[in-house]
């Protein structure tokens, strides 16, 4: 569980999160909300790149903020970027690996780890495959499988679906919803694809502005009139 109660972030004059509070509970989560809402704000300060004003965040009762990205990642906190950081003069393998040399105990426990992790995002034949030589789709499960080493609390992912056709956005889904109950994780998913959300996340929050403007059932949330004209511009 993640809880976040009064968190505030202040770019100058701008808040783009304000006295925030909210409870990530189920197994996989959703943040929506229009661009500039504060979701990828909230995901900077969850994984420590970004010091708010105010504010506090546990994982699972662990607080958070004081914590340095390392520390956090060494108590479970995973996540991915909307940019790929695959090294392309690394293969698919060896991209988990260097993950997996910092967070697991031992060099069998690595071997054993990345193996896993390949089979379960499906990259276990493209294994030897250079960076540079992996498809967009293939690039983002290099990034999820990366997320799955060293026992994960919390996996926080930053649009995973963008840019996937719908063969592979239904592949994207089809593994997403595999991952708490493999890996004991909860997941907390940003993206812009109100179909994907409401098709993996059993609860919802939805920001506007640096505020929370919904959080409940995922949904009762995309049905709410007021998220409707906010985040999907219908009534």
């Amino acid at each position: 569980m993640i809880k976040i109660d009064a968190l505030t972030v202040r770019f100058g004059g701008i808040k783009p999160l304000d006295e925030l509070a909210a409870e990530f509970v189920a197994p996989i989560c959703g943040l929506i909300g229009p661009n500039g809402a504060g979701k990828t704000t909230l995901l900077n300060v969850l994984s420590g790149f970004v010091t708010p004003i105010k504010g506090a965040i546990l994982l699972n009762e662990t607080p958070l903020l004081g914590l340095s990205p390392r520390r956090r990642v060494s108590i479970g906190l995973r996540r991915t970027f909307q940019q790929e950081l695959v090294v392309d003069e690394l293969t698919a393998m060896e991209n988990i690996q260097a993950i997996a040399d910092h967070v697991c105990a031992d060099r069998a426990s690595a071997r054993r780890q990345v193996g896993l992790a390949l089979d379960f995002v499906g990259l276990a034949p493209r294994r030897h495959t250079l960076g540079r030589q992996l498809n967009l789709f293939e690039r983002r499960m290099v990034e999820i499988g990366k997320t799955l080493i060293g026992q994960p609390k919390a996996i926080l992912l930053d649009e995973p679906g963008a840019g996937l056709n719908e063969e592979e956005t239904d592949r994207l889904r089809r593994l997403l919803v595999k991952i708490p109950s493999a890996f004991d994780s909860q997941l907390v998913l940003i993206d812009h694809d109100a179909d994907l959300i409401a098709s993996v996340c059993m609860e919802t929050l939805v920001l506007d502005f640096g505020k929370r403007l919904a959080m409940g059932s995922t949904r009762a949330v995309l049905n709410d009139p007021i998220v409707r004209r906010a985040y999907l511009g219908r009534a």
